[in-house]
């Protein structure tokens, strides 16, 4: 009997515990890790409030400012900057800059540095910064100066030297905009020595100490390259070759700045037709995009022959026979944007422009004159892939078929939809 008691209690004892331990595995299965949760859900919060908010929720426990600190939220991240003494615009804290260099320099990939004022002291502020970045690996920077000249008061070697350690530190890196800067061409070499496998998209308009010998080295390297924006002195018929060449990738989107400061003293070289017709076969969908900030004596070397402009903008008056070629040179055109004219209307520009350019979806006019007739045929030619369209009333000529007050009847029946030309502000 005993023997028996004994041998029920143990198969007891044996029954509870094994009860116990399902009872515990499904409480775990049943129940989550609530403060991991918690912060889970506190980390998504921090990632769409403002820093400054997110700075003072930190200050609510110690969970919250360990989410203040993770990784995730410092991987994207924008200096502002500006001398607080003589400006009222946002700028990033001192204090908070030196923690993000202490705790978050190795966490960050996604930065920017926007100087909002013209001082040179922001800008050596930024290069300060960037000095401080050894333990980064960056793979977008962006130099933004919306205020210029900024970056070029700075002392060229200054520059390049905090440039330079992000280029040797970062190498992974796949955006970069520079514009407006003094980056020069030993330092694109460190740049393409470092991240030639990576680099995607580059961006450097107004870098006058870049040659074209400089942006050669980056397209002969770099083949992965997908943007890139320049001014029209670095483009060449080698470099069009060089990325239109079987290593380098299809190219996506390519922008030419063609300005000049100073009329009559700035001479345009001419790129052969060849040369584009080796870039289009080989980037058939690329956007070729052109700004065009010439005066009208500056045009003689553009638009003599076919080039495979998209997106073409004049940011300045161009005559009625710059038009005209374009009409005739363009065909690829889908967008077009001029500022104004002379004083003779573009009636038969227009037309042609509207006859050839079979892609045109988007069409600025400012303050050129047209006849109503004429633009009203144009619109009708062009038909409803006009998405964007617009002219000033005040530059709309009235003739003997429509008054201004017919004209946007005529204009909306083509269009498909309602449509009013713009008007002059009266304040």
């Amino acid at each position: 009997m005993k023997r028996g008691r004994k041998t029920n209690e143990a198969n007891s004892s044996s029954c509870e515990d094994t009860a116990e331990k399902e009872s515990k595995r499904h409480k775990a299965v049943q129940s989550p890790d609530w403060a991991n949760l918690l912060q889970d859900i506190i980390l998504q919060v921090f990632q769409y409030l403002p820093l400054l908010d997110r700075a003072h929720a930190s200050q609510v426990c110690r969970s919250w400012n360990q989410v203040f600190h993770m990784p995730d939220l410092w991987r994207c991240f924008e200096f502002e900057l500006n001398q607080p003494a003589t400006s009222n615009l946002r700028t990033t804290h001192p204090e908070l800059i030196k923690q993000i260099i202490k705790r978050h320099s190795n966490h960050l990939q996604y930065v920017s540095f926007k100087v909002v004022d013209s001082s040179k002291e922001s800008a050596e502020a930024a290069c300060d910064i960037l000095s401080q970045l050894v333990n980064c690996s960056l793979k977008t920077l962006g130099l933004i100066s919306t205020a210029r000249p900024s970056f070029m008061d700075l002392p060229k070697s200054h520059f390049i030297s905090a440039l330079t350690v992000v280029f040797v530190n970062s190498k992974s890196l796949s955006s970069l905009k520079i514009d407006d800067t003094p980056v020069d061409d030993p330092s694109l070499k460190v740049l393409v020595a470092n991240n030639s496998d990576t680099l995607k998209l580059l961006k450097m308009s107004s870098c006058p100490h870049v040659s074209p010998a400089g942006i050669l080295c980056v397209a002969d390297q770099c083949h992965g390259l997908r943007e890139l924006a320049l001014n029209y002195h670095l483009l060449s018929d080698e470099l069009l070759l060089a990325l239109s060449s079987e290593k380098h990738v299809r190219l996506e989107h390519l922008r030419i700045d063609v300005v000049s400061e100073n009329p009559g003293q700035t001479q345009f070289h001419t790129i052969q037709k060849s040369s584009w017709d080796a870039f289009i076969r080989h980037s058939p969908k690329v956007n070729l995009v052109m700004y065009f900030f010439l005066y009208e004596e500056e045009f003689d070397p553009f638009f003599r022959y076919e080039i495979p402009v998209t997106h073409l903008y004049f940011g300045r008056s161009v005559s009625k026979d710059v038009l005209g070629r374009v009409g005739l040179t363009c065909p690829r055109l889908v967008e077009l944007v001029v500022c104004a004219n002379g004083l003779r209307p573009l009636d038969e520009e227009l037309i042609c422009i509207a006859e050839r350019c079979k892609y045109l979806s988007a069409v600025g006019l400012g303050e050129c004159e047209v006849s109503c007739s004429a633009f009203v045929e144009f619109v009708k030619m062009c038909g409803g892939r006009l998405s964007q369209l617009s002219i000033m009333e005040e530059v709309l000529i009235p003739d003997q078929k429509y008054s201004l007050e017919q004209i946007h009847w005529e204009v909306s029946k083509h269009l498909g939809r309602v449509w009013f030309p713009d008007m002059m502000p009266t304040w």
